[in-house]
Order: C-alpha cells, then structure tokens, then sequence
C-alpha cells in the first residue's frame, strides 16, 4: 500500500503556533476518501484543535478500527504514534496502550459501523472504565465502505439511495456515552468547524473518557445487494482484469448557526437533516436533564449538537486502579519483581 505524501514547503509567512510549528506540522498524507466527504472535515478540525493547543505531535497517539472513518488517522497527524487496529477492536488497544503510557494523549477515532455494531461492547467498556482518551465517532449512518447498507445508527424510517426503508430502531451513541458514565459528552456536525473544533480541544484537556458522535455525511455510495452495479455481482459475471469506479467530486456541506437555534441542512442527494444547536443558558453538568433533552429533541425530529455534558470534577482508569504516575512502560526488573516477601504479603493479605 503506498500513501501519497504532501509537498513540505509553505509560505515563509504562514502561521505558527506557540511551539513555532505550522498547521503543515499537523498533516498526514492525502486523503482518498471521496471528494467531499464529511470525514476529511472532520480531519481538518482535529488538526486545527491540536495546532491551537501547540500539542507536540509526538505526544498524541490515534488509533482506530476499520472503515472509512477509520481510514483517516492515515490523513492527519503524520508525526504522531499510531495503530491501525481490527474491526472494533480499538478501544481495548488504546486502552491497553493507555495503561503502559499514561503521558500520551490518546485519541480513538471510529464510526458508527465499527463503534455501534461489532465494536459495540468495546466502546461500552472503554467508557465504563473512564480511560482518559478523547472517542470521536465520524457518524454517517451507513457502512460507506462497503456502499450504504443500514448501520447500527441510522434513524428508524430513514430510506437508503435505492429507496430502501430502515426499519430497525437507532443506536444512540450519545445517549449509550451518558449512560455509561462518560464525563464528557457532545455530538457536532462535520460541516460546522466552528462548533467542532473548540469541542475537539475540550475533550483534549478533558480528564476521562471524552465522547463526541459528529455527524459526518457519507457523499457516495452503490454496492447493496441487489444491484448490478455492486462489487458482488460485478465478480460473479464480468471477466475484465479490473474494474474502475468514478466519483464526481462534491463540494463540503458547511453550516454556521448561532447557539439555540435549529438548522436544515440540505445533503448531496438532496435530502434534509435538521441541527439544533444547544443554548447559551444549557446547564452541561445535569447527566439527567441532558438525556431528557435528547429524547424531546429527538421526538421532534431533530439532532442535538454542542457540548451535552460534561463532570464537574472527573477521574480516569489510572484513578480506579490505583496505578502509580510513572509510566507502566518505564518500569525496570525491580519496581516490576519485587521479591519473595512482598509477593507472601499479598498473598497472605488476600487469604
């Protein structure tokens, strides 16, 4: 697999943060995720974040799962730790990895497809145990890299690009985070930098397990079963040595609403979605009346967005389990084998 990497020279006069590095600093290699797509905006936000906050890229660890969203650690942060891992599975890596460094700034990106289906109850876990780590779900309502079918999070009667009527209720990720104990909590839209990127440095300096669902629109997609088009049937019936797809390029979809007012958005495929962005006066530490108004929001058709919760005070997995704060990684032979009597004095005190 071969990445196509950015040109490294940039205007003398362009802008630097406290560190003295460039938002070029912050870059990965160029995206091939279709032209528009809502997940290259929201690389653009974390970027920005990490570039405001003069965050040492060596400093920050992304890791992910499988999936278009999953694709784009590749595509920002070129300088940082990262780890690609398997379907679902990368909360437990980052916690794994959490617990060996405490020092880095761990950031977990998935989506709706590999957080809401067979990653599930790894999410669940990872927010349960209050790793310090900021979870961002790139939410598109399909499995996009595998062209469109229903994913856990699309809204009961939604309709597919063929037609199709989902049947199935909706995963709330959001709801799921508040309920689990999450200590900071918020849903955005990708087209909405302005809303997005001061959440992303918020649950950066956030202490726990940090969750933000953003709502990011999938721009293409055809390989349902069903179709003559699709990947499946493509091989069962065409002998060519391969087979080529365009897309037509698509410009982002933006939106810029002021706090406690409600925004249509229209999509691609001319489809409308309605934002409703949080007030200034919305009390973020009420777990209690932030569920509520999920649910009345949701009754009424429309997406929350903006910082829906977060703890007053909070504590992470290094708290739980009592851990010390030099890091699991730096141990030598004697912190990590202390000898023959202190392991009878924890056996004795554990009989």
């Amino acid at each position: 697999m071969s990445y196509l990497a950015k040109p490294k020279f940039h205007h003398p006069a362009i802008e630097t943060n406290d560190l003295g590095f460039t938002h070029r600093d912050y870059e990965g290699s160029i995206s091939t995720l279709c032209a528009g797509c809502g997940h290259d905006s929201i690389s653009s936000a974390v970027m920005r974040a990490c570039f405001e906050l003069s965050l040492p890229p060596h400093r920050i660890a992304k890791l992910s799962g499988i999936g278009c969203s999953s694709k784009t650690p590749t595509y920002f942060l070129g300088q940082s730790h990262g780890f690609n891992s398997v379907h679902g599975r990368m909360p437990s890596v980052l916690t794994g990895a959490n617990l060996a460094n405490r020092d880095l700034i761990y950031l977990g990106v998935s989506g709706d497809g590999d957080s809401a289906s067979i990653g599930f109850g790894q999410f669940a876990h990872s927010i349960r145990r209050g790793v310090n780590m900021v979870y961002i779900v790139e939410n598109n309502g399909v499995y996009g890299l595998t062209k469109g079918q229903f994913s856990a999070t699309s809204d009961q009667g939604s309709k597919s690009k063929r037609g199709v009527v989902n049947t199935d209720s909706a995963i709330d990720l959001v709801a799921t985070a508040l309920q689990l104990g999450a200590t900071f909590v918020a849903r955005s839209f990708s087209g909405d930098k302005t809303q997005l990127v001061p959440l992303i440095k918020a649950a950066i300096e956030h202490r726990g397990a940090a969750f933000i669902d953003c709502i990011s629109p999938c721009v293409a997609f055809n390989n349902h079963e069903g179709s003559t088009k699709s990947f499946d049937y493509v091989r069962d019936h065409n002998a060519a040595l391969n087979r080529l797809d365009f897309i037509t390029g698509r410009e982002p979809i933006t939106a810029e609403y002021d706090p406690g007012t409600t925004q249509v958005v229209r999509m691609h495929d001319g489809s409308m979605i309605r934002l409703a962005k949080l007030g200034a006066d919305y009390d973020v530490h009420d777990r209690i009346a932030a569920m509520n108004n999920l649910h009345t929001r949701q009754a009424d058709g429309e997406i929350v967005t903006g910082l829906i919760y977060m703890a007053d005070e909070s504590s992470d997995l290094h708290d739980h389990l009592g851990t010390i704060n030099q890091p699991l990684n730096e141990l030598n032979a004697p912190e990590l084998s202390p000898g023959a009597k202190t392991l009878e004095s924890i056996n004795a005190a554990l009989r």
